[in-house]
């Protein structure tokens, strides 16, 4: 069974889809077309920008979801997924995929959560941290111990997860983490603590958004981060669309449900190949591959 997967936050890179862009008159139209919703050339930062000015929120967000769409869009025919599922952000490139949503208004939901997770993360100092080599409920009792907001955000693979918190608590973790065992305890450069608390803000703007756009019934399941099980209405999509920002991502979970229902085939729709390695750590044999 075929399976598309769509990466999230951090696998942008300068360049990303200008190869799109220069052969395929379909993904020029739609970049094009993306320039003028957004109301700024993003091509032009994706293309030939910086790597600081492409790691701005409000940037990273849009490039990512825009390079995973289009490229999958120029796939054809080829391109006929029995599942998807989508890392964070990816989960927006998943619901055009799955055609849940349409091209234009996924990318002006995507514009919104950027905009609303950057003005969130400057409300107070926070950031987000990998911890390495320790079981996850390990990591979930000692976060609850410490004082301040600090959670598991992303559940990748077996032995990697994510934190995320104020800056202080994260900190004072990552010290726990490590006297109990962790292999490493990595901050991350972000801007923010993601997929936790501290995005209630940028939730309930997002909830506005979500709750003023269409969602068609999809044409195939998506398995979504929240739930990590198989979601086809709309009106749950949308429900688990909103709780995201504010709760973990559960990858690993989800990698785990889509190969017990039958996924024999992962194809990794966008720029990177993270998903590809967090699908490799869960069964060695399986068949990957990059669109």
């Amino acid at each position: 069974m075929k399976a598309y997967v769509f990466p999230g936050q951090g696998s942008q890179f300068v360049g990303m889809g200008k190869d799109l862009y220069d052969s395929s008159a379909l993904a020029k139209e739609l970049f094009d077309q993306a320039n003028e919703i957004l109301g700024f050339r993003i091509t032009d930062i994706m293309f030939e920008g910086t790597d600081e000015e492409l790691k701005q929120t409000k940037v990273t967000q849009p490039a990512i979801f825009l390079h995973s769409v289009i490229l999958a869009k120029t796939l054809g025919d080829d391109f006929q997924p029995a599942m998807v599922a989508g890392h964070s952000l990816g989960e927006f490139s998943a619901l055009v995929a799955n055609g849940t949503l349409n091209f234009e208004d996924a990318l002006k939901l995507v514009s919104a959560r950027a905009l609303a997770m950057q003005k969130a993360c400057e409300v107070e100092p926070s950031t987000m941290a990998a911890i390495l080599s320790l079981e996850d409920d390990v990591v979930e009792k000692i976060c609850a111990d410490i004082d301040g907001v600090v959670v598991a955000a992303n559940y990748n693979c077996p032995g990697q997860l994510v934190i995320s918190g104020t800056i202080d608590a994260i900190n004072a973790a990552c010290e726990k983490l490590l006297a109990a065992g962790a292999r490493r305890a990595l901050v991350l450069p972000v801007g923010g603590a993601f997929h936790s608390p501290l995005m209630e803000p940028a939730r309930e703007e997002l909830e506005q958004a979500i709750n003023n756009t269409t969602f068609n019934t999809p044409t195939c399941p998506i398995y979504q981060n929240v739930p990590s099980w198989p979601v086809t209405d709309p009106e749950e999509i949308k429900t688990n669309l909103i709780a995201q920002l504010t709760a973990p991502v559960k990858w690993t979970q989800t990698m785990q449900h889509m190969l017990a229902d039958g996924a024999t085939n992962i194809t990794e729709v966008g720029p990177g190949k993270v998903l590809q390695g967090l699908f490799k750590k869960i069964d060695r044999a399986l068949e990957t591959q990059s669109a």
